[in-house]
């Protein structure tokens, strides 16, 4: 067993985690213009707020996906296949009956989720890299049933696998979000130059959410008839219902810019590989060449340079006073917590805590209010509150 330790920052480590001016710095695609004004580089905010961080864990192996568990404690899933539950002070051996996966650059074991109904059924759904032989994966969403002890999954099953598999083992996504009788997974499109543009491809599960039965296929309503409920996306790795209206959001890695956030509606194509607020790492335009058209759906909010987002939380608590419905954001480059305020769908504000000193993977929300993430860098699960 692995040993918790906790302690309250100390007056240095106070000063760097204050919340900070967005600063930017300049565009990689200065040519594009924002769709409304607030659309980027809000203004920033100043909350006053000093995190004080607590450390639950530590010396996991690049740590992906948290979830909270209703009774105490946590699940944690680690990139390289391991499910471990932090509890009373000690982190535990690996959850046995994981599915196989495929650990090799982005890939891997991915979001854990649990099913609204998990008080009760024990029902958890994993994203993972899957294995399709001969050095191909594609993107799954397992669904298992976690044991009342904590050390074992049965019951474990695919509710999803990305097709066609691919060779690239890049950009899989992917959240895992449970609402009603259906799930929504995020999709990345592998990232290579031929296999992006399968993100326009109503047909292929590439660079897309889809939405599936938790017991597998695709859910009834559907505007295809498949399990395709959005397209045009390229890497999304955050997800989140906002609790005030039962609607699905969702954060995007750009390239050189355009990171998004965006409102999911069915059907909407949200432009990718066609259109970006980025260009190419090189420098080069992406796809049209133009940050929009008509066709498709603008982000509610974009960033250059980006911020390289994993996961997010609609905040709901109240041990952050002011802040109830605002997107709080994990940051994997220059890293850090991210605070979007929004006025309705409107971003009208940014903030930023812990910026360039950790690159946070997943962000959660804990039974008091408290700000959970998931420390990239150093493998821990860190507790924020406000000091």
């Amino acid at each position: 067993m692995k040993q918790m330790f906790s302690f309250a920052v100390t007056a240095a480590m106070a000063t760097s985690a204050c919340a900070q001016n967005t600063g930017e710095g300049p565009k990689n695609a200065p040519q594009f213009t924002p769709a409304w004004p607030t659309q980027t580089r809000a203004p920033a905010q100043q909350s006053g707020i000093e995190m004080q961080i607590e450390v639950l864990a530590e010396g996991l192996d690049t740590p992906w996906g948290v979830e909270v568990l209703p009774d105490g404690g946590y699940l944690v899933t680690e990139r390289s296949g391991a499910l471990r539950m932090v509890q009373d002070g000690q982190v535990s051996a690996p959850i046995s009956g994981v599915p196989q996966v495929l650990a090799q650059r982005q890939g891997g074991l991915l979001d854990i989720a649990l099913a609204e109904d998990f008080a009760t059924s024990r029902v958890i759904f994993l994203t993972y890299a899957k294995p399709m032989g001969g050095g191909m994966s594609a993107t799954a969403a397992a669904r298992a049933v976690l044991s009342e002890d904590g050390t074992s999954l049965s019951d474990v099953r695919d509710v999803f696998v990305q097709d066609p598999p691919s060779a690239n083992a890049m950009h899989f996504g992917s959240r895992a979000v449970p609402q009603g009788d259906h799930l929504f997974v995020t999709t990345g499109e592998h990232f290579s130059q031929r296999e992006r543009q399968f993100a326009q491809d109503p047909e292929k599960t590439y660079g897309k959410v889809v939405r599936v039965s938790l017991n597998d296929g695709a859910a009834a309503g559907n505007p295809s008839g498949n399990e395709v409920w959005t397209l045009g996306h390229r890497n999304v790795q955050g997800a989140d219902i906002r609790p005030s209206d039962g609607t699905l959001w969702t954060l995007e890695h750009g390239a050189a810019g355009g990171d998004e956030l965006n409102k999911i509606e069915a059907g909407n194509n949200y432009g990718w590989p066609v259109v970006s607020y980025g260009v190419n790492y090189n420098g080069s335009p992406i796809g049209s060449g133009e940050a929009r058209a008509q066709e498709f759906a603008e982000p509610q909010y974009y960033w250059d340079p980006v911020i390289a987002p994993g996961g997010f939380a609609f905040y709901e608590g109240d041990m952050f006073e002011g802040w109830e419905g605002d997107v709080i954001a994990a940051s994997l480059n220059p890293g850090g917590v991210v605070r979007l305020v929004l006025d309705g769908d409107i971003v009208v504000g940014e903030e930023r805590f812990l910026s360039g000193d950790i690159r946070v993977r997943d962000i959660e929300i804990d039974r008091d209010g408290a700000i959970l993430i998931l420390d990239n860098s150093d493998g821990r699960l860190l507790r924020l509150t406000p000091g």
